[in-house]
């Protein structure tokens, strides 16, 4: 595949003390025909961000409609989960609601922060969205210790399916404090309850890799695709492909992507972070640039 940049979308400019930079992970939805939102996190002074959205003409995706004045979903309560910020990951319709699922940042002391996975709902199609529970839907576990997160959801006829990321162990990285994680698979009966430990669908592949970042799957001609941030020593984050027939045993396809960083610009270091939406326009890629998205999302557009 070949995907055609056409450029960065959208980027806080400091408009608002909860949004002063970044447009961290874009989750996408078609709210009609001719609309496409996309959810973000927004950081404030501190680094601490907060879920808002972006609204974009399906027919030209670098034309802004709409930018959320305030957070769809803020931080959590003091010693919550999620209580030093919230991020968009996946976004599933079921019925007449918009189940959000999202990553919970918390800061730690002896390991710099722990991730894991909460769930939103919204019952006025994505305007706002009032947290599932207080606690996460993926918490730690005997075997899933630091990190449960970056939860990407299907509903399908015979059930749920979540690929999301599990990190057992913190390493050095350039002198930094790291989590190292792989992709793994779980299922569901509700998309509310699920297991406390999942089946490894995707590992590393060498010593240079050490991370794999949000898992976006789509289903195509009864093949499952799958997208991936690959967090390596040498190069930061790269975008990785794979395919599978059962969604569990993966084949990766990593140079089959179609796209890599830019010779120079706001996407020129790093590339992470993928979000596929199909249109009758075309089919969008949108992604975050340098430095986990403190460039803001761009988009591209699959020419074959």
């Amino acid at each position: 595949m070949i995907w055609k940049k056409l450029g960065l979308v959208y980027v806080a400019n400091g408009e608002y003390p909860w949004a002063k930079s970044h447009a961290y992970i874009p989750t996408s939805i078609m709210l009609d025909e001719l609309k496409i939102r996309v959810y973000v996190a927004f950081l404030d002074k501190d680094k601490v961000g907060r879920i808002g959205f972006v609204d974009i003409d399906a027919s030209n995706p670098l034309r802004i409609l709409k930018v959320s004045e305030k957070p769809v979903l803020d931080i959590g309560l003091p010693g919550t989960f999620d209580d030093n910020g919230v991020t968009p990951i996946c976004i599933v319709k079921s019925g007449n609601k918009l189940y959000l699922y999202y990553v919970g940042w918390q800061l730690g002391v002896k390991v710099r922060y722990f991730l894991f996975a909460g769930l939103a709902i919204s019952n006025d199609y994505g305007e706002s969205f009032q947290r599932y529970s207080q606690v996460p839907i993926l918490d730690r576990s005997d075997r899933e210790l630091f990190t449960r997160s970056a939860a990407w959801v299907r509903q399908e006829d015979n059930g749920w399916k979540m690929w999301y990321v599990v990190g057992q162990k913190w390493i050095s990285v350039n002198n930094k404090q790291v989590p190292t994680y792989n992709v793994r698979y779980l299922e569901s009966a509700d998309g509310l309850s699920w297991g406390k430990q999942g089946t490894v669908c995707l590992e590393l592949a060498n010593e240079n890799e050490y991370g794999f970042g949000r898992p976006f799957v789509i289903q195509e001609n009864g093949i499952y695709k799958i997208w991936y941030s690959i967090r390596t020593i040498s190069k930061g984050y790269r975008l990785g492909y794979g395919e599978s027939s059962d969604g569990l045993i993966w084949t990766r396809k990593d140079d089959q992507v179609g796209i890599d960083v830019s010779a120079s610009g706001w996407d020129s270091e790093m590339i992470c972070f993928a979000c596929i939406q199909q249109t009758k326009y075309g089919t969008y890629m949108f992604y975050n640039g340098n430095n986990y998205g403190e460039t803001g999302f761009g988009v591209a557009v699959l020419e074959r």
